[in-house]
């Protein structure tokens, strides 16, 4: 009992208190929750039910997972150490740009037109509001934008692309077109001047193929219509004339060679003629046979030497003279016919010759104006064929350079779900419990946050800078006097606290003259003021109540007295009477009470006057502690006026009603009146104010009226 007056009246305890806000911040706000349990169940309530009605609502929806493999594009260095650290910082870097890439709305209008969207029916029945109506492109767009889900697998170069829709089959599709363009679009970002080359000496080459096939097609018309034939000598100059020749002008160059080779011979046959000379076999046996004839006549003339004439030896070396010489004879004149017809053959071969060198000689002359168109067609034929084997290569070196490996991979495309991935009952109920439980914890908060009364008594010293003097729990039963007088009961322990730490206010004791006031009526003052008249009655000493309210007249109907209305507080202001005539004593709380009387037309006037003053002073002659109970302040200046007559004021403060903003514009007032505030009493405290720790071990706070062993274990 002691202690709890202690804990109210000391200031270091209030400052002990502060040390441990956090604490009871958490406590405040348990306690505003358990007071507001009902409200919480519904919302809680409330929002199971929206969870449920959500999932049974929904329409379901099919995820399906293409997964990617990313790998870091490594290059051919030889600084291998730099390159690793680079690699290294850029690591992070490189997967984050591709993470948004695979997410960005640049792939996403790729996907649409890969798969042309916009037209297909089973898109369109899975996300349009109207099936039958076009989809715009840009609508495509942000559908597969919101439904599509990049997650990168943790610890690993894999990337998980999801689709939901309410298709399955759909979203399968929609994922590996979504992996695959992003391949696709890596690839082409990597080696995409590769591929453009190449595309483009394609469709150069194609382009050159045909003009050099026109070419080469005008070429020959021309020739077949000029009977133009080339031959090919084989020989690969820069000088088309040296590689290429007509038939024509070989003919020609072939035919004079043959004609100087005919007139040559000619000239050798007649000349062998003149001089009619033999051939060598014709001159070797006519030696031979002029040999043989020298030496049958040698035979002969030796013979005639011997013998006669007669001699048949004789006559047959003669013979053999004869037969010589005749074939001597018949050998010559062989060999000057046949000069005579090599001669002749001769000259009719050189006449022929010349006759047909004379004709080619005449068509080529004729063929020399179509030659040179022929070699304007030739020489495009040949720049056409140089700039087609040139692109030609190059085509071929870029093939062979080829375009690299893409550094991505799809590791598994997606399949079909078999199941909807949500709604998911558990999921959303738990949702739902949770933003319930938010909102629930908001409605507590705002709840406890605007209440801007007084919760916590140590509020008074912070806010106010007044000392709390008592904490008066709420009493539920009727009769309050009843509940007063059993001195066992909490709002009696709890006045007499309120009196030991009125009698500490000075160094000499309680104050001859109190007052006390609150904000607004119903507060609690007028049980506050019969409450410590009795408790320093108890005490022996001579105590007098004065009901200066005098507006309201009910402190007398509250003690159950009767009181005459002329005779009161109003008539001894007014001079009409004397304090004992006025005066009531109330023997079963051992105090007097002076009423406030009847009610003049202007109390704030008669308050103002001296006389209050005067009255106070003569009855301190006669007791002890004198209390007066005032009127509220707001509103009023009878309480200001007062304040001037006592030497000190003590504020009542109802518990979790008065507004903070109330009291401190009523202490304000007070205080520019001078009036002297010792300090406050708290009242209607009840189990909202239990959170810091104010009960007494009585059960206040835990439920009035409780067994006092029940009150006390519920404070252990």
């Amino acid at each position: 009992m002691a202690d709890a007056v202690i804990y109210s009246a000391q200031p270091d305890m209030a400052e002990n208190a502060d040390e441990n806000s956090g604490i009871l911040a958490f406590e405040r706000y348990w306690r505003q929750a358990v007071n507001s349990r009902l409200l919480i169940a519904g919302i809680l309530a409330g929002g199971l039910v929206l969870g449920l009605l959500i999932t049974l609502l929904s329409t379901p929806q099919y995820r399906s997972t293409a997964v990617i493999e990313i790998s870091r594009a490594t290059a051919n260095v030889t600084n291998i150490d730099q390159t690793e650290i680079e690699e290294l910082q850029a690591d992070e870097q490189y997967f984050q740009t591709q993470y948004e890439l695979l997410g960005s709305r640049f792939l996403a209008e790729a996907v649409v037109d890969a798969a042309n969207l916009t037209a297909s029916e089973s898109f369109r029945d899975a996300f349009a509001d109207d099936p039958e109506a076009p989809l715009e492109r840009r609508d495509a767009v942000e559908i597969l934008l919101e439904h599509i889900s990049i997650e990168p697998v943790r610890l690993s170069n894999l990337v998980n692309v999801h689709f939901s829709s309410p298709n399955r089959s759909l979203s399968a599709e929609i994922a590996n077109i979504w992996a695959e363009q992003f391949l696709a679009a890596n690839y082409e970002k990597r080696f995409g001047a590769n591929i453009d080359a190449r595309r483009y000496l394609r469709d150069q080459i194609a382009e050159l193929r045909e003009r050099l096939a026109q070419s080469e097609e005008e070429l020959v018309d021309y020739a077949n219509a000029n009977q133009i034939v080339i031959v090919d000598t084989g020989v690969n100059d820069d000088d088309s004339s040296s590689a290429a020749r007509s038939l024509i002008g070989d003919t020609l160059t072939t035919l004079n060679q043959a004609l100087a080779q005919a007139t040559a011979e000619r000239i050798a046959a007649e000349s062998a003629l003149r001089a009619k000379a033999t051939t060598a076999e014709t001159r070797a046996a006519s030696s031979q046979l002029r040999s043989m004839l020298a030496t049958a006549e040698a035979k002969l003339a030796s013979l005639s030497a011997n013998f006669g004439p007669a001699y048949p030896e004789v006559q047959a070396a003669r013979s053999e003279v004869e037969a010589i010489r005749e074939s001597i004879a018949s050998s010559e004149g062989r060999d000057i016919s046949g000069l005579q017809a090599a001669y002749r053959q001769a000259r009719s071969e050189e006449a022929e010759l010349q006759a047909r060198v004379k004709e080619v000689q005449d068509r080529f002359l004729s063929q020399q104006g179509g030659g040179i168109q022929y070699g304007i067609l030739k020489r495009e034929v040949d720049t056409n064929r140089q700039l087609y084997d040139a692109l030609l290569q190059r085509s071929k070196e870029l093939e062979a350079a080829g375009a690299g490996k893409n550094n991505m991979t799809l590791v598994q495309p997606a399949l079909p779900a078999d199941e909807p991935y949500k709604p998911s009952l558990v999921l959303n109920l738990a949702l739902a419990l949770l933003a319930a439980t938010a909102v629930a914890a908001a409605v507590v908060f705002l709840r406890e946050t605007m209440d801007r009364t007084i919760r916590d008594p140590n509020d008074v010293q912070r806010l106010f800078g007044l000392p709390t003097l008592g904490l008066i729990p709420r009493v539920e039963q009727d009769d309050l006097l009843d509940e007063l007088r059993r001195r066992s009961s909490e709002l009696s322990e709890a006045y007499v606290a309120a009196r030991s730490n009125i009698s500490f206010l000075t160094p000499q004791g309680a104050p001859k003259s109190l007052m006390l006031t609150s904000t607004r009526p119903n507060e609690g003052k007028s049980l506050t003021s019969v409450a410590i008249c009795r408790s320093f009655a108890q005490l022996g000493k001579r105590t007098l109540l004065i009901d200066a309210d005098l507006r309201n007249t009910a402190l007398v109907d509250f003690l159950g007295k009767q009181a005459s209305k002329d005779a009161g507080l109003s008539s001894l202001l007014v001079g009409g009477s004397e304090p004992q005539a006025v005066t009531i004593p109330i023997e079963e709380h051992g105090f007097d009470l002076i009423p406030s009387g009847m009610m003049p037309p202007n109390p704030a006037d008669l308050l103002a006057t001296d006389g209050l003053a005067q009255l106070i002073a003569k009855l301190e002659q006669s007791y002890d502690f004198i209390l007066v109970d005032g009127p509220p302040v707001l509103g009023l200046a009878d309480a200001l006026e007062i304040s001037t007559a006592v030497q000190g004021v003590v504020y009542v403060i109802e518990s979790n009603d008065v507004k903070i903003r109330a009291i401190d514009n009523a202490l304000r007032r007070l205080r520019a009146a001078n009036a002297k505030v010792y300090g406050a009493i708290v009242t209607k405290l009840d189990d909202r104010n239990s959170a810091y720790g104010y009960g007494y071990g009585y059960g206040y706070g835990y439920g009035y009226g409780e067994p006092i062993d029940d009150a006390n274990a519920g404070r252990s």
